[in-house]
């Protein structure tokens, strides 16, 4: 399934979000980080050719950061921007990112407590990031989620509560427990009035579009995302408008058939829940709510919305981790294969790829924005 966009002019302040000055300081800041640096993107020719285009190039976030997924940089760039604020509150003056290690900043933040709510990636980021200053994180993950996962995020420190339902069950709870606590809520999913902390997440996940450019010979025609909450979807969108303005690069958001929130608010042109079903082997866009931000966004910006089923996602997979000779191994997830999953498909299908515009010039750019590193079903942590 897939539906078309009626694209509009971004909001003024959606777009100040993601402009050069903006993007440049965030850069900065993350640059302070340990282990950041950028990511290899990867030329993919002989898919390409398969696929009856000029050229697709994958960027590979399985290594960010030591932390094996995107979510890093917007995890960790957001909540340091509040437990630097909450530092510089208790101190007087505000610390640079510079001074993360100073003693007296980690003495200010001891009492501080970030929580969010996640099924892996997100809530490792962000109790990675309080550990980084020696504050305390509070993650709250749902009963699916994986032991790999969980020992992942208390390696860290943690605490992690697991509660019933879903992934939009435990954003509910860590919203209530952080007003309750006065923690501070790293939430990467936007709602009225809480948009400046999941704006933040955004901000550090437009970075790895920065990056992608930076290492390719011409601008993509083309940028096929998956997508949950539509957090990564809608920061390269908003990049995108602001690095080409009417030039940009149509953008294809990709979820999965079984929880197509974005799709189903692009038919009703307002955002939409839809019902939980059954599973998806995408798990991590297992996500049934979008994010206000990400929609107002992707409303504005995003070419098309498109679904793709479980075998269109296992065979991206495949894809990578078997390509063909003179294309580089990818290991990926299903989630973080299902950008690829979209292009094949409406590659395969004359209506979709007339309707996209896809042609024998066309320059793809997708994201792996996990590597494979649990068996089939364990990955939950929506986009």
């Amino acid at each position: 399934m897939f539906s078309l966009n009626h694209t509009e002019e971004l909001a003024a302040g959606d777009a100040a979000l993601f402009s050069d000055k903006e993007l440049a300081l965030v850069r900065a800041r993350l640059a302070c980080l340990p282990d950041f640096a950028p990511t290899p993107l990867h030329a993919l020719p002989r898919l390409a050719r398969a696929a009856g285009v000029s050229a697709i190039h994958i960027k590979d976030e399985s290594r960010r950061m030591k932390l094996g997924s995107f979510k890093a940089l917007g995890g960790m760039y957001a909540t340091l921007s509040l437990l630097l604020e909450a530092a510089g509150k208790a101190l007087g003056c505000e610390p640079g990112w510079h001074e993360l290690y100073h003693p007296a900043l980690r003495a200010a933040l001891a009492s501080q407590t970030v929580c969010c709510a996640t099924d892996g990636n997100h809530g490792r980021a962000v109790a990675a990031a309080a550990r980084l200053v020696g504050a305390q994180a509070h993650i709250f993950v749902h009963a699916g989620v994986s032991r790999q996962r969980l020992l992942a995020i208390r390696q860290f420190g943690a605490r992690v509560s697991v509660i019933r339902g879903t992934y939009d069950d435990a954003v509910a709870e860590a919203r209530r427990a952080s007003a309750e606590c006065g923690w501070q809520l790293v939430s990467d999913t936007a709602w009225p009035g809480y948009e400046r902390t999941p704006a933040r997440i955004m901000q550090g996940y437009a970075v790895l579009l920065d990056e992608a450019l930076a290492g390719m010979a011409q601008p993509p025609s083309h940028v096929f995302v998956q997508a949950g909450v539509g957090g990564l979807a809608g920061a390269l969108a908003a990049r995108l408008a602001q690095r080409f303005g009417r030039e940009q690069p149509r953008l294809i958001v990709v979820e999965p058939q079984r929880a197509a929130c974005l799709y189903a608010s692009c038919l009703a042109r307002e955002p939409v829940s839809v019902d939980p079903g059954q599973p998806t082997v995408m798990a991590m866009l297992e996500c049934y709510q979008p994010s206000l931000l990400a929609w107002r966004i992707l409303a504005a910006t995003a070419h098309a919305f498109m679904t793709v089923d479980e075998e269109m996602a296992r065979a991206a997979v495949l894809c990578l981790e078997r390509p063909a000779s003179g294309d580089p191994r990818i290991p990926s997830s299903e989630s973080g294969a299902a950008g690829l999953a979209g292009l094949l498909h409406a590659a395969a299908e004359p209506a979709m790829r007339s309707a996209f515009g896809l042609h024998s010039h066309s320059r793809v750019l997708l994201i792996a924005s996990e590597g494979a590193s649990e068996p089939i079903g364990q990955f939950r942590e929506p986009m």
